[in-house]
């Protein structure tokens, strides 16, 4: 067993043979049972009815609308799964199945003491225990019959398990075993972020793993100075695992410790913080582990799990994992060893000057794929008029003069200054803003070995400060006083990013980045060469006149999907569309004009009759619309396309 060094070159970890292939569903199922299809979370379909020839005529079927008008819960995230023609969505206040191919209503489970959010989980049952759906109310599992709707009695207590530590998404499920990660807050000191595994049919708690290893755990030496006792974060927080079928591994996306910008107080490398952590699925032993961000201070924690993609280089196939973070930068690794396919480096990164701070020397950068979100910062940076229009550019150049003229910026990495009240402030701005890839994660396409991955650009303005009293630092952090945290020009902790805005044609107020563009991208890159086959801008910027208005925007929410058919089906951008593109080539092939964004996952599947069917939710974010009654307006609504009859 190989451990990876604690602060010197951080090399990959513990090896462990096996083999393995991705087929965890029938070659020809029609189905997409879990919220990344299969169990590889390649998100890749086999169906082909909807192709490279036909997919510009493909219009919409049915939808679904999932807040009536006066209020509910947000689910503008949510992504149905669908299993032998139903349709199952959490809609906030309950979980609904629906006929898959007319969208009429089966049944309506109502949700109390919480909601039911992102997706819902199947599990085929065992012997004497039904088919059921899994959902999770973020304090419980709750388990219920797939033919009625009623809530199935016979798992746990009366039909739900207490999660203890929240997790606001259902669990994985991998035949018996059902997996939940932890929705901690951002408090530096507070309730742990283990992974849980309890039995899918009696609700018994099977495993813990201790993503913050304790005493004479591996990985307890990167926590210095007892940085490691009840520390927060370090969790996954996203409503999705990976597992590899034929070793019984599950794969982890870690997130960051807490807080996000300070950690003085948890010197080292803080393993398993932004780490891909393989583990045996029925008991939670660790097999490797492989740390994408050392003693993270960006908030930059791994955002998806990653994708499995069996490549080959230089003849020899190899199985392996492609994860994307939110700086832009592609690990694709050997998902059996944890090793690195084409190479990481371990490179010298800038330092700051945060009081008691401990930064890590070196921070590992791939060697091949290039990072697919810009990492680096000049002042030739900054957007033009020739880029969006002069009213925008002069914004952008004032807020740039009022950082003094210049940002710090020594490229990925790079660190926040100390600010004290009173003294001129030195202000960082990291790349990209807000995340390069976030939670909407890759798609894979097994055939070709194909990784496709929305990114988007932009940078992130701040310094570190004392904590202050009214300040909000991350989700649970309001009133805290402790130690040091990211401030910026929008108050305490705020996210500020290099952006402006200007008035359009109709007097509405537009927000822009501040960085020429592209401002939001579509990759696909070749696995078995670690090369990009092709990216494409993604999304456009209607505010700006016609021939600038292909910028790419900001796309942190949704991801991609591949199918048969030869396409990429992505929502994610701000600019109300769901878009086509070509696998091989990246040509845009179509696109349809939705009332609100399609920022969730989309899938695909046949209905029960025959047809292949695309759906995807679209719900408005920010401002929650209103009536002429001051009332609000329903704004979630599941969309489903179809090619003509």
């Amino acid at each position: 067993m190989k451990i990876q060094e604690t602060l010197g070159s951080f090399i990959v970890a513990v090896l462990l043979a096996g083999c393995g292939h991705i087929g965890n569903l029938a070659p020809e199922s029609g189905d997409w049972p879990r919220y990344a299809r299969d169990l590889s979370s390649t998100r890749y379909s086999p169906l082909k009815e909807i192709n490279r020839e036909n997919v510009s005529t493909l219009t919409q079927a049915w939808s679904f609308r999932v807040r009536p008008k006066g209020g509910g819960a947000l689910v503008s995230s949510a992504t149905p799964i669908v299993v032998d023609g139903v349709l199952f969505l959490p809609i906030g206040n309950a979980v609904v199945a629906l006929e898959a191919h007319t969208g009429a209503e089966i049944w309506r489970h109502k949700v109390t003491n919480g909601l039911a959010r992102r997706t819902v989980s199947y599990w085929p049952g065992e012997g004497d225990y039904k088919p059921r759906i899994f959902y999770s109310t973020g304090a419980s599992f709750v388990a219920l019959n797939t033919q009625t709707g009623d809530v199935d009695t016979t798992f746990g207590e009366g039909g739900a398990i207490a999660l203890g530590v929240p997790y606001n998404a259902p669990p994985t499920v991998y035949k018996n075993v059902l997996i939940a990660g932890a929705n901690t807050a951002e408090m530096q000191r507070g309730e742990p972020g283990d992974t849980r595994a309890f039995d899918a049919r009696t609700g018994a708690k099977l495993w813990e793993f201790h993503t913050v290893p304790r005493p004479g755990e591996p990985g307890h030496e990167t926590w210095l100075d007892d940085g490691w006792k009840n520390r927060s974060g370090t969790n996954v927080w996203v409503w999705y695992m990976t597992v590899d079928e034929d070793n019984d591994t599950l794969y982890m996306s870690v997130g960051g410790p807490s807080a996000n910008y300070y950690g003085g107080d948890r010197p080292g490398a803080n393993l398993f913080g932004n780490s891909v952590v393989a583990v045996n699925v029925q008991t939670g032993d660790l097999k490797w582990y492989f740390q994408t961000i050392h003693h993270d201070l960006w908030d930059w924690d791994l955002p998806a799990p990653p994708v499995l993609v069996d490549i080959k280089v230089d003849g020899k196939k190899i199985p392996a994992l492609a994860e994307t973070g939110k700086n832009g930068l592609m690990y694709i690794l050997n998902r059996e060893t944890g090793e690195p396919v084409f190479g990481v480096d371990e490179k010298v990164v800038a330092a700051g000057d945060a009081p008691g701070e401990w930064y890590s020397p070196t921070q590992p950068f791939p060697v091949k794929p290039p990072q697919l979100s810009r990492g680096r910062w000049t002042p030739e940076d900054i957007v033009t008029a020739d880029d969006t229009n002069e009213e925008h550019a002069a914004a952008c150049r004032a807020l740039l003069e009022s950082y003094g003229g210049a940002f710090f910026n020594a490229g990925s990495f790079t660190p926040f200054f100390l600010h004290e009240d009173g003294m001129p402030v030195k202000a960082s701005i990291n790349m990209p803003h807000n995340g390069g890839s976030n939670w909407g994660g890759s798609a894979a396409d097994p055939n070709s070995g194909y990784v496709f991955v929305n990114t988007s650009e932009g940078g992130s303005i701040g310094w570190i400060e004392k904590r202050k009293a009214d300040g909000d630092y991350g989700r649970g952090t309001q009133g805290s006083t402790q130690l040091y945290d990211r401030g910026s020009l929008s108050g305490p902790g705020a996210y500020s990013s290099f952006s402006a805005s200007f008035e359009d044609e109709s007097g509405q107020k537009v927000v822009l980045p501040c960085i020429k563009p592209p401002w939001g991208r579509l990759f696909a890159i070749d696995a078995n060469s670690g090369e990009i086959a092709w990216e494409t801008r993604l999304g456009v910027s209607e505010a700006l006149t016609e021939d600038k208005q292909k910028t790419g925007t900001l796309n942190t929410f949704g991801g991609p999907i591949v199918t048969a058919g030869g396409l990429v089906f992505i929502g994610a951008t701000n600019d109300h569309r769901f878009r086509a593109f070509d696998a091989q080539t990246g040509d845009e092939l179509w696109s349809a004009e939705l009332a609100y964004h399609a920022q969730a996952v989309p899938i695909t599947y046949r209905g029960k009759d025959g047809r292949q069917y695309v759906a995807v939710m679209a719900a408005n974010f920010g401002a929650t619309p209103r009536g002429p009654d001051g009332r609000p307006l329903n704004n979630e609504s599941l969309v489903v396309f179809a090619l003509p009859e």
